[in-house]
């Protein structure tokens, strides 16, 4: 054993027989260095250290050289947060092995539960199809704080971003279905995790100065009703944006409320566009989809070495009408400058998807810190939101969710995969700049 100041040599030696092997796996991010920062295991400046390293490789390997120095417990707390960043098969390589038997249980706490499938039907009823979001356990979601905004970065990124100083910022809406009728709906199951995406949305939007508003377990028409008044609330006119959030099971277009029936998207698009909410218009709208898309699972595929592809040139396409039009008569050219400016019907949106559009549509989610896609725009806010525009974050978004995995060893679903992808007709950069308001 090593003095007080320093980690016992047994755990030391378990760290230098896996280097290789947690330097090659391990994913040390924000959410799983936050954890050791929670612990007091590691200073702002180291944990700002690992971070700024380029590769993962260098962050895994610049992490093993701090712990051995770090405390007796140092080595709990990395296989703590190992287990609540889902790379338990880590943490069991580091702590399954004979002699540390004594010791299994201080850091296994309990076997890890099989996993089910967003919409898999009870037990006590027989499966009719193998439903697409996935439960997998894991402790609570991350809460730090949301990283303000400078007046320096808000000053040299106002004049080509949409106008977003209101306080509040805007209105935000999270309908959350977790609970169905087992009578109107006996193929959709309960969405253990559920409850805890909404939160984390309630919180995250609070704090970047949203007034949220949050519903549960509403029948299709219910959702219809909810949104038809939302996006007819007055206070939209004086605020800068809003936020839509919806979290079901659901189909490729559609949601399910409940009661089993279906709430199409594009209806609820159409809800918030230039015609059907004017108070809105050349405003941001944001939407949040967590919900399946399709009937499949994303098992994966096996990366192949080779030169990157490159885009072919984009094609430009001239304005329809366009090319011949001339200056016109006088009074041709009066009675146009007396028009109002027109607005397409549809404008300013942007919208995160948990899932594909196609086959491959599961929508990872894990029974105690909900979906991996909520998982990953709550962590995205809260650290990027103060110098990185919406789009950019949910490109980011995108990359942690292609990177993640399903572990769930000797079941078809170990090693499972999911896509998000987002969609946008913004015309604008959309930054939030969090806990920033001009003085005027």
């Amino acid at each position: 054993m090593l003095g007080e100041c320093g980690m016992l040599e047994r755990d030391k030696r378990g760290l230098r027989k896996f280097a290789v092997t947690l330097c090659k796996e391990m994913v040390v991010d924000e959410l799983f260095v936050q954890s050791l920062q929670t612990d007091d295991i590691l200073t702002d400046s180291m944990a700002e250290g690992i971070l700024a390293e380029p590769t993962s490789h260098k962050r895994s390997w610049r992490l093993l050289s701090l712990l051995p120095k770090r405390g007796p417990r140092a080595f709990s707390s990395f296989c703590s947060a190992l287990r609540d960043t889902e790379q338990q098969h880590l943490c069991a390589l580091l702590t399954d092995s004979p002699e540390r038997d004594g010791e299994r249980q201080r850091y296994v706490d309990s076997p890890l539960p099989l996993p089910t499938q967003e919409g898999t039907v009870p037990a006590k009823r027989a499966r009719t199809q193998e439903s697409m979001e996935m439960c997998l356990d894991a402790d609570s979601p991350i809460t730090s704080p949301v990283l303000p905004c400078t007046p320096d970065f808000y000053l040299s990124h106002c004049q080509q971003s949409y106008n977003m100083v209101s306080s509040p910022r805007g209105l935000a809406l999270v309908i959350s279905n977790v609970s169905f009728d087992p009578c109107a709906a006996p193929d959709l199951d309960s969405r253990k995790g559920g409850e805890v995406d909404e939160e984390v949305l309630r919180k995250v939007f609070t704090e970047l100065d949203y007034i949220v508003t949050v519903q549960r377990d509403l029948t299709a028409q219910g959702m219809r009703a909810c949104i038809e008044q939302f996006g007819t609330r007055q206070q939209h006119q004086t605020v800068s944006s809003c936020v839509v959030c919806l979290l079901s099971h659901g189909v490729e277009g559609a949601i399910y409320g409940t009661d089993g029936q279906l709430l199409e998207l594009d209806w609820v698009f159409e809800a918030f566009d230039n015609a059907h909410c004017p108070l809105l218009q050349n405003k941001p709208k944001m939407f949040f989809i967590q919900a399946c898309r399709g009937e499949e699972m994303d098992c994966g595929v096996e990366q192949s070495d080779g030169p990157e592809r490159t885009q072919s040139p984009g094609c430009e396409q001239r304005d329809a009408g366009r090319e011949g039009e001339g200056d016109g008569d006088t009074r041709q050219m009066e009675e146009r400058g007396r028009l109002r400016v027109k607005l397409p019907q549809r404008s300013d949106m942007i919208c995160g998807f948990a899932s594909l559009k196609g086959r491959c549509t599961a929508a990872m989610r894990n029974t105690k810190r909900g979906s991996w896609f909520i998982q990953e725009v709550n962590s995205a806010l809260r650290f990027r939101a103060r110098d990185t525009h919406l789009s950019d974050i949910l490109v980011q978004v995108n990359g942690r969710i292609k990177d993640r995995e399903g572990y769930a060893p000797g079941t078809p679903h170990h090693r499972c995969k999911e896509m998000s992808e987002f969609t946008s007709s913004l015309c604008k950069d959309l930054y939030l700049f969090p806990k920033y308001h001009p003085q005027y």
